[in-house]
C-alpha cells in the first residue's frame, strides 16, 4: 500500500470564482455516451481566450441588474469548462504516456501560456467583487466565493509569470524522469512501480535486493534531481519575494486555499505526532519484529507485515474491478450509481505501463461532470477507495454545487473524502481478500498510523528547504536524514550509505510537483479515524455526515465543515462532525 497515490487535482481554472451551473442532477443528453478513450482533443484558443476575458469584465462593469450579471457568469461557466476539460484530457493522456510527444507540446503550450492570463483572469474578478450586485452573489453563493477571489489576487503578479513558467519545465521533466525509469531486476527490466512489488516478497534477501535498485535509480540519477530541486527552490522563493514575502512558504499555502490555519498551527500539530504517534508506531514496528522473528525491523522489511505474507487479493484486475462495483453498490444507492458511470465511461485507467507517469491522482472534466482516476495497480484494494474516494466526492459536488469553483474542495478537505471511504470498505474486505481480510485490515490500519510520521516529515523537509536556501543540496539531504532520526528513529537501511546520508526523500514527487500538499494526508487521517469510529457505531448516520461533506465540495474552507452544527440551521453547518 503506497500513501504516495491519492493526489486530488484541481481543475487547472482561473480562481476568479464566475462559473456556475444550476443545482440540477445530470441531464440525460448526449454527453451521456461519451467515452475518455474516444474523447475529441482541441488545442484551447488561448489568445482568442484572453480577448474574451477583456469582454467579460467590460460586460460585468455595464451589468445593470443581477440577473444580467448571473447570466454573463452562466455564459462565462460554459466556455470557461469546456476550455478546461480540454487542459485536463491533455494532462491526463501525457501522464498516460509521457513518451506522447504531441500530447507533450500539448501540456508545455498549455502550461507556458495559462500563466500570461492571470492579469485579465484578476482583472475579471475585481470587476465582479466591486459589483453593486455583490451581496446578492455572496447571499446566492457564500462568503467562500469571494475568498476565492481573494486568494486569486494574492497570489497574482506579473513579474511570477516567466517563473511559473520555469516550475512547469522543471516539474515536468521531474516527472518524465520518474516515468522513464528503467531499472534491470529479477531478470526483468521494470519501472518504479514494478519494483516496488517486491517490496512484500516473502524472500527477505529479495526484498532487500529490490530496495537497493530502486534507491540505486534515485542515486544514479541524484545530480539531476539535486538540480532541478535547487532551481525548483529558488524560483518559488523568488514567487514568494515578489509578491512581499521572505519566501514561498507563505505563497505554498495560499496555494493550498489554507485560510484558517497557518505555519504555527501545522508546527503544532507536528510536535503533537512526534510527542504521542512515534512512540506507539515504535510498538507496532517491535511487534512486527517479533512477528517476524527478526531482531529489527529494516526499511525492506516495513512492507512486510506477516510472516507467511500479506493479504493477497482473491482474484485478477476484472474481479477486484467487479467487487469494487458491487461493494459500491451495497454501501449507497449514490455510490453506485457513481461508480456504473466510473465504468462505462472509462474513467479509470489503474493499470502499470510503460512511459505511464509516476504518480497517482483525481481530476476532472468539468463539462461532462466527470471525475478521472489513475493509477497504477487495480490490485492494491486502497487504489480502488481511496483514488475513488476522491473520485466520488468530486461526482457529488459536481452534482450538488451551484458555482463551479465548489466542485473542487480544498485540499486538506480532499483527503478526509478518501481515506474515509478506505476505512468504509473494511466490512468488504472479505469480498477482496476471503479469509485473509483480516490481514487486509491490520496491515491497512498499522500502514495509516505509521505514515503519519513520515507525512509531517515531508512537511517539514520543505519547511526547511524554503526557509534556508543556503543550503547546499548534500546539506539538504542531511537534513532528510535529521528528520528520520526524528520522526521516525526505527528506521534502518543496513549499510546503504545513499539511505542513510537521507536519499530516501527523492522518491517522494510531491515535494517537487506539488508543494506543501503532502500534511493533508496526516491532517485528514485524523478526519478519517474518526469517521471510523462513527462507522463502526452508527453506520447510517455516519455515511450521511459523509455524503453531506462530499457535497459541500469548495463551499467551505477546512475548519468550517469539521466544527459541530451552531444550531439546528442546516443551511450553516450540516456536515459538522
Amino acid at each position: 500500500m503506497q500513501r504516495c497515490v491519492g493526489v486530488q487535482v484541481p481543475i487547472p481554472a482561473p480562481r476568479q470564482a464566475t462559473l456556475f451551473y444550476k443545482n440540477v442532477r445530470r441531464n440525460r443528453n448526449a454527453t451521456d455516451n461519451f467515452r475518455f478513450s474516444t474523447l475529441e482533443y482541441k488545442r484551447p484558443d488561448l489568445e482568442a481566450y484572453r480577448a474574451k476575458l477583456t469582454e467579460w469584465k467590460a460586460a460585468a462593469e455595464q451589468a445593470e441588474s443581477y440577473d444580467a450579471l448571473r447570466a454573463l457568469m452562466l455564459k462565462i461557466d460554459r466556455e470557461n469548462c469546456e476550455l478546461f476539460t480540454q487542459y485536463s484530457i491533455a494532462n491526463i493522456r501525457h501522464t498516460l504516456n509521457t513518451r506522447d510527444e504531441f500530447y507533450e507540446t500539448e501540456v508545455a503550450y498549455l502550461d507556458d501560456t495559462l500563466p500570461t492570463l492571470g492579469g485579465e483572469e484578476v482583472a475579471l474578478s475585481e470587476a465582479i467583487a466591486s459589483s453593486p450586485f455583490r451581496p446578492d452573489i455572496e447571499k446566492e453563493f457564500g462568503k467562500q466565493y469571494f475568498v476565492g477571489m481573494d486568494l486569486q489576487k494574492k497570489m497574482f503578479c506579473e513579474a511570477n509569470i516567466p517563473l511559473r513558467q520555469q516550475e512547469s519545465r522543471l516539474t515536468n521533466e521531474y516527472q518524465k524522469i520518474m516515468a522513464t525509469a528503467e531499472i534491470p531486476f529479477d531478470g526483468k527490466t521494470l519501472n518504479l512501480y514494478g519494483v516496488q512489488k517486491y517490496f512484500e516478497h516473502p524472500d527477505r534477501a529479495m526484498r532487500a535486493a529490490a530496495v537497493r535498485a530502486y534507491a540505486k535509480f534515485y542515486e544514479d540519477n541524484e545530480p539531476r534531481l539535486e538540480e532541478i530541486w535547487d532551481e525548483l527552490i529558488r524560483i518559488r522563493n523568488q514567487m514568494g519575494k515578489n509578491l512581499g514575502y521572505e519566501n514561498y512558504i507563505p505563497v505554498g499555502y495560499l496555494e493550498q486555499s489554507r485560510t484558517d490555519y497557518g505555519e504555527k498551527e501545522v508546527a503544532s500539530f507536528r510536535e503533537q505526532v512526534r510527542t504521542f504517534l512515534v512512540p506507539l508506531c515504535q510498538k507496532l514496528y517491535d511487534a512486527q519484529a517479533k512477528r517476524l522473528g527478526i531482531d529489527h525491523v529494516m526499511w525492506y522489511d516495513e512492507k512486510m507485515v506477516f510472516p507467511d505474507g500479506n493479504a493477497e487479493p482473491a482474484g485478477d484486475d476484472a474481479f477486484m474491478v467487479k467487487t469494487a462495483q458491487k461493494m459500491y453498490h451495497e454501501i449507497s444507492p449514490e455510490t453506485g450509481e457513481f461508480i456504473d458511470f466510473m465504468i462505462d465511461h472509462e474513467l479509470m485507467d489503474l493499470q502499470n505501463k510503460p512511459g505511464k507517469a509516476s504518480t497517482g491522482y483525481m481530476t476532472s472534466l468539468p463539462s461532462l461532470k466527470a471525475p478521472f482516476v489513475f493509477n497504477h495497480t487495480i490490485g492494491d484494494m486502497q487504489v480502488l477507495t481511496h483514488e475513488l474516494g476522491h473520485a466520488f466526492a468530486g461526482y457529488m459536488a459536481m452534482r450538488s454545487q451551484p458555482i463551479s469553483d465548489y466542485y473542487s474542495e480544498s485540499t486538506d478537505i480532499a483527503e478526509i473524502h478518501s481515506m474515509s471511504m478506505e476505512q468504509f470498505a473494511y466490512p468488504y474486505a472479505e469480498w477482496f481478500f476471503g479469509d485473509q481480510a483480516d490481514k487486509f485490515r491490520f496491515a491497512h490500519l498499522q500502514e495509516a498510523l505509521t505514515f503519519v510520521p513520515f507525512g509531517v516529515a515531508v512537511d517539514e523537509f520543505q519547511h526547511i528547504c524554503y526557509a534556508h536556501p543556503e543550503l547546499t543540496p548534500k546539506e539538504r539531504t542531511y537534513q532528510w536524514h535529521l528528520l528520520e532520526e526524528k520522526y521516525m528513529p526505527w528506521r534502518k537501511y543496513e549499510s546503504d550509505p545513499f539511505l542513510e546520508r537521507g536519499g530516501y526523500w527523492y522518491h517522494k514527487l510531491h515535494i517537487y510537483l506539488y508543494p506543501f500538499y503532502y500534511i493533508n494526508y496526516t491532517l485528514t487521517t485524523m478526519g478519517a479515524m474518526e469517521f471510523k469510529k462513527k462507522y463502526a457505531e452508527d453506520k447510517a448516520a455516519a455515511w450521511q455526515d459523509y455524503l453531506k461533506l462530499c457535497k459541500t465540495g469548495g463551499s467551505r474552507s477546512y475548519l468550517e465543515p469539521l466544527r459541530p452544527p451552531r444550531s439546528a440551521n442546516l443551511h450553516r453547518a450540516p456536515w459538522g462532525y
